[in-house]
C-alpha cells in the first residue's frame, strides 16, 4: 500500500478515467420530489426527460444528519460522515484539512474552477485555479445570488482549459427559508435551474466529438427542504436529495421507469473519484454506485470494486482492533480469493459460462462485502468518547450548579456572594474525592479497548481535571451548607411561605435543569417544542397559584392592618374634637381618596388574576399557527393556509393589521420623531413583502415584482438605524446629566423599539403575529405579574429566556 493520503491497492493500479470533464450541479436544498415528485414534470421538463428516456442514472441519496450545507460538502467530498460539532462550525467553515475528493484532483493535476457558495473557498483554499463565491446569510436574496453564478457559464463553457466544474446555487434554500417549499417562487426557481442544466448538457455533448473519452454531467443537492422550508433536522424531506449522473456513455432508458435507487451521499465520492481515475479518499465509508461503470468490462468493475473494499477494509483496520473478526472483512477476504480464482481462469483464456458465472459470484460478494463494511464504519463514527464527555459534563453542571447558588445574592440590592474556598480545599472530603476519581480514571483507562481523548493526555493534567472537580464539588457543598445555616429572608409578602425558595422558584430552577437534560435523547431534541410548550404552560398556572396567593390570603392581614388605620384615625378624631379642631373635610376628602384608590386596587386585581389565562390562549392560538418538529411538522396547519396562493388577501390583510398592533405597542414611550419613523418603517415593510410578491397592495392586483423588495428593505434599514441612534443618543445624554431618568428610560425604550422594527422586517409574513403576541405577552407580564408581585431579576430573567424559547419554536423554527 502507498503512502499517500489516497488509498491505492498495490494489487491493482488506479484505473484510467472513465469522463474527461465532469460538471457537478449543487443546487442547495434541492429535494427528491423536487426533480421526481409533480413539480418535477411541471417546472423541471428536461431533466425529467432525460431521468425517463435519456441517458441517466437517477438515485435518491440518503443524508446524513445534521442537514446543513458545511457537513454536506464534506461528505460530498470526503465520503465520511461529519459530526454535529460541524453545525456550528458551518457558520466559519476552516480549511479542510482531511483527505478528499477536490485535493486528490489538484494533486493529479486537474484543472478545477468553482461558482457559487463562498463554503466551498473556505474549505478548499488555493484548489481552484478560478472561483467566484457567493454569501449565503442574505437569505432574502433569490435572485442575484444566483445570477453571479450564471453569469459566467457562457465563457466557461467554451473554454477547455478544465477539467472539473462545481456550480453551487444558493436561491432554492433561500426561496425555502422565506417562505417555505410549497411557495409560488419555488416553481420558476426549479424551471431556471431546469434551463441551466440543459445548456450545461447541450454543450457537454456538442464538444464530445472532439474527445475520446465521453463527459459527466452530476446533479444533486446537499439536503432537503422540510415542509416548512427549513433543513437541519433528520425529517424524510430533509435527508433525501436527488442524485443524478448524466452522460452519454449510458444507455438510453427503455421501458417503464422504475422507482429511484436509495443510495448513501457519501457513495459519491468513492464513485466520482473511480470516474476520474483518481485514489478514494482515506476516510471515505462510502460504496461505488456501479451503475456508473455501466459499458466496462467484467474485468473492469471487479477491480473498481476492490479498490473500494481495499481502502474500506484499511480504513476498518485503523480504527477497529479487532477487524478480524468483523463480518465485512471477513466477506471481503472471501470476494478476495474468489476475485484470484477468476483472474486465473482469465488469464488462462477460458471464456466459457463458468468465466461468467463466477464473474456474476465475485461481483455479488463484493457488493455484500462493500455494503457490512461500510455499515460497520458508519457505526464507528456513531461511537462517541463517552467518557470525556460525562468527565466534561460533569464540570459544566457543578459550575452551572454554583452559578444557580450564587444567582439570588448577585442579583440582590447588596450584589455580594461569598464563595468559600479555604475550608473546602483543606477538608477530608476533598482528598478523599480526588484519591476516588484519580482511581476510576486508572480503572478505565486501563480497560478500555479503544483509547479515549481524556486517556491519552498526561497524567499530570488529568490529576489538576480531577482536582478540578473534587474542588467543585466541595464548594457547592460548602456554599449550599452555609445557605442553610443564615437565617431565612423575609419573604415578600406576608401570605407567602417563609421558605426563602417558593414553589415558582423550585419549577424554574427543575424545569432549566430538565430541559438541559433532556437534550441528552435524540428524540427530546427532534421534539424540543413539545418541552417548551408543556413548561410555560406549567409556568402559568404556577404563577396564577402566586396571583391567587397575592390578592386573597394577604386578606386577613390587610384587614388587621385597616383595623388598626381605623383605630388610630378615631384616636386622633378625639384629640381633634379636644382641640376643637373641625375634620370633616379632611374626612371626605379622605373618603374619596380611599373609594379610588380601592377601585384601582380591585381592577389591578381582576387583571392580574386574568392574565396568565389571556397568556395560555394567546399561546395556544400560536401552536395552531406553526407546526414545528419531526413527528408533526408535515401536519397542515394555519401557516400553511395564509402561505397558499389562494389566500394572499387574507395574509395581507392579517400583515397589515400586525404592523398597525406593533407600532400601538411599541410607540407609547418613544419620542414624536421615533414614533414617525416607526410608523414609516413599517410602511416600508409592508412595502417590502408586497414588493417581493409575499402579500399585495390593495391597489395592486397583479403580483408583479416592482423592485424585487431590495429599495424598500434598505427603506427600512435607514428608519432602524436612525431609531437606535436617536435612542443611545438619549442614553448618553443621561449618563452626561445623571438627575435626567426620563431621557434614559426613553433611550433605552428606542433602542427596544429600534430592534422590534428590524425583527419585524425578517419575519415571514404569517408570523407577524407571532412578534405581536410576543409583545402582548410583555407587556401583560409587566403590568399584571411582575410589577405587583415584586419578582426579584433572576425570575424575570428566567422567564424571559423561557417564553423567548417557546417563541422561537412558535415561528415553525426546529
Amino acid at each position: 500500500m502507498g503512502t499517500t493520503p489516497g488509498v491505492t491497492s498495490n494489487w491493482t493500479k488506479i484505473p484510467s478515467p472513465l469522463f474527461k470533464k465532469a460538471v457537478i450541479v449543487l443546487i442547495d436544498a434541492l429535494r427528491d420530489d423536487f426533480v421526481f415528485g409533480s413539480k418535477g414534470k411541471q417546472f423541471m421538463p428536461y431533466t425529467t426527460q432525460l431521468v425517463e428516456k435519456g441517458t441517466c442514472h437517477s438515485f435518491i441519496a440518503e443524508v446524513k444528519p445534521p442537514t446543513v450545507t458545511m457537513p454536506r460538502i464534506k461528505a460530498l467530498m470526503t465520503g465520511s460522515i461529519p459530526g454535529f460539532i460541524d453545525v456550528i462550525m458551518n457558520l466559519n467553515s476552516p480549511a479542510l484539512s482531511e483527505d478528499n475528493l477536490i485535493w486528490q484532483a489538484k494533486t493529479a493535476g486537474k484543472r478545477i474552477i468553482f461558482y457559487g457558495d463562498d463554503t466551498w473557498v473556505k474549505l478548499f483554499p488555493k484548489h481552484f485555479v478560478e472561483y467566484d463565491g457567493t454569501t449565503s446569510f442574505f437569505v432574502s436574496d433569490y435572485t442575484e445570488v444566483d445570477d453571479n453564478v450564471t453569469r459566467h457559464l457562457d465563457s466557461v463553457l467554451k473554454r477547455e482549459d478544465w477539467d472539473i466544474l462545481i456550480l453551487h446555487y444558493l436561491g432554492l434554500d433561500h426561496i425555502g427559508h422565506l417562505t417555505g417549499p410549497n411557495s409560488a417562487l419555488v416553481g420558476p426557481k426549479l424551471y431556471e435551474m431546469d434551463n441551466i442544466l440543459k445548456k450545461i448538457h447541450t454543450s457537454l455533448l456538442s464538444k464530445e466529438e472532439e474527445s475520446s473519452l465521453p463527459n459527466l454531467l452530476i446533479v444533486c443537492g446537499d439536503h432537503g427542504m422540510s415542509e416548512t422550508g427549513s433543513h437541519g433536522g433528520s425529517s424524510e424531506e430533509e435527508v433525501h436529495t436527488p442524485l443524478l449522473f448524466i452522460s452519454s456513455a449510458f444507455e438510453k432508458r427503455n421501458g417503464p421507469l422504475k422507482q429511484s435507487e436509495l443510495v448513501q451521499q457519501t457513495d459519491l465520492a468513492a464513485t466520482l473519484a473511480i470516474g476520474l481515475g483518481l485514489p478514494i479518499s482515506r476516510n471515505s465509508v462510502g460504496n461505488i454506485i456501479l451503475s456508473v461503470t455501466e459499458g466496462k468490462t467484467m474485468r473492469e468493475q471487479l477491480r473498481f470494486l476492490h479498490l473500494n473494499g481495499f481502502q474500506l477494509s484499511t480504513l476498518l483496520q485503523e480504527n477497529m482492533p479487532t477487524y478480524e473478526k468483523d463480518p465485512g472483512f471477513e466477506h471481503f477476504k472471501i470476494a478476495e480469493k474468489s476475485h484470484g480464482n477468476w483472474i486465473k481462469l482469465y488469464l488462462e483464456g477460458n471464456n466459457s459460462e463458468v468465466l461468467l458465472n463466477l464473474g456474476k459470484k465475485v461481483l455479488k460478494q463484493y457488493l455484500e462485502a462493500l455494503k457490512i463494511l461500510s455499515s460497520s464504519l458508519s457505526k464507528q463514527v456513531a461511537q462517541y468518547d463517552m467518557y470525556s464527555m460525562m468527565v466534561g459534563t460533569v464540570i459544566v453542571l457543578e459550575v452551572l450548579l454554583l452559578l444557580l447558588l450564587s444567582m439570588p445574592k448577585a442579583l440582590s440590592s447588596r450584589a455580594e456572594f461569598e464563595v468559600p474556598l479555604s475550608p473546602p480545599l483543606f477538608s477530608l472530603l476533598f482528598y478523599l474525592m480526588c484519591l476516588m476519581l484519580c482511581a476510576v480514571h486508572v480503572i478505565v483507562c486501563t480497560s478500555a479497548e479503544s483509547l479515549c481523548y481524556f486517556c491519552s493526555i498526561s497524567w499530570l493534567m488529568a490529576v489538576g481535571v480531577m482536582m478540578l472537580i473534587s474542588a467543585l464539588m466541595c464548594v457547592i457543598l460548602s456554599a449550599f451548607g452555609k445557605m442553610l445555616e443564615n437565617p431565612k429572608l423575609p419573604a415578600k409578602n406576608p401570605a407567602v411561605s417563609n421558605s426563602s425558595w417558593s414553589e415558582l422558584d423550585v419549577l424554574m430552577l427543575a424545569g432549566t435543569v430538565g430541559h438541559a437534560v433532556s437534550l441528552g435523547a435524540s428524540s427530546f431534541v427532534e421534539e424540543e417544542h413539545q418541552t417548551w410548550y408543556f413548561l410555560i404552560n406549567t409556568l402559568c398556572l404556577a404563577v396564577c397559584q402566586e396571583i391567587c396567593r397575592h390578592y386573597f390570603l394577604v386578606k386577613e392581614c390587610d384587614l388587621q392592618l385597616s383595623t388598626a388605620v381605623k383605630q388610630n384615625f378615631e384616636d386622633i378624631e378625639e384629640t381633634a374634637q379636644c382641640r376643637s379642631v373641625d375634620i370633616s373635610s379632611c374626612d371626605s376628602k379622605l373618603g374619596k381618596v380611599s373609594s379610588s384608590g380601592e377601585f384601582l386596587k380591585g381592577s389591578e386585581k381582576w387583571m392580574g388574576l386574568a392574565s396568565p389565562w389571556i397568556i395560555l390562549i394567546c399561546c395556544r392560538l400560536l401552536r395552531s399557527l406553526n407546526q414545528t418538529g419531526v413527528q408533526w411538522g408535515h401536519r397542515p396547519d394555519f401557516g400553511h393556509w395564509l402561505t397558499s396562493s389562494e389566500h394572499k388577501a387574507v395574509l395581507s390583510l392579517l400583515a397589515a393589521i400586525s404592523l398597525v398592533m406593533i407600532f400601538i405597542l411599541v410607540q407609547r414611550r418613544c419620542s414624536l420623531v421615533s414614533k414617525i419613523a416607526m410608523a414609516l418603517g413599517l410602511l416600508g415593510i409592508y412595502s417590502y413583502r408586497a414588493a417581493i410578491g409575499n402579500i399585495v397592495f390593495p391597489w395592486q392586483q397583479d403580483s408583479k415584482d416592482i423592485s424585487k423588495g431590495i429599495i424598500e428593505a434598505r427603506f427600512v434599514y435607514v428608519f432602524v438605524l436612525g431609531i437606535i441612534f436617536t435612542g443611545t443618543k438619549d442614553l448618553l445624554k443621561s449618563q452626561v446629566i445623571s438627575a435626567d431618568c426620563k431621557s434614559k428610560s426613553i433611550g433605552l425604550w428606542e433602542v427596544y423599539s429600534g430592534l422590534v422594527l428590524l425583527a419585524a422586517l425578517l419575519f415571514r409574513p404569517h408570523n407577524l403575529p407571532v412578534l405581536v403576541f410576543c409583545l402582548l405577552i410583555q407587556m401583560i407580564m409587566t403590568r399584571c405579574i411582575w410589577k405587583p408581585l415584586k419578582f426579584d431579576a433572576a425570575q424575570i430573567t428566567i422567564m424571559h429566556y423561557w417564553f423567548g424559547q417557546a417563541f422561537f419554536y412558535f415561528q415553525v423554527n426546529s
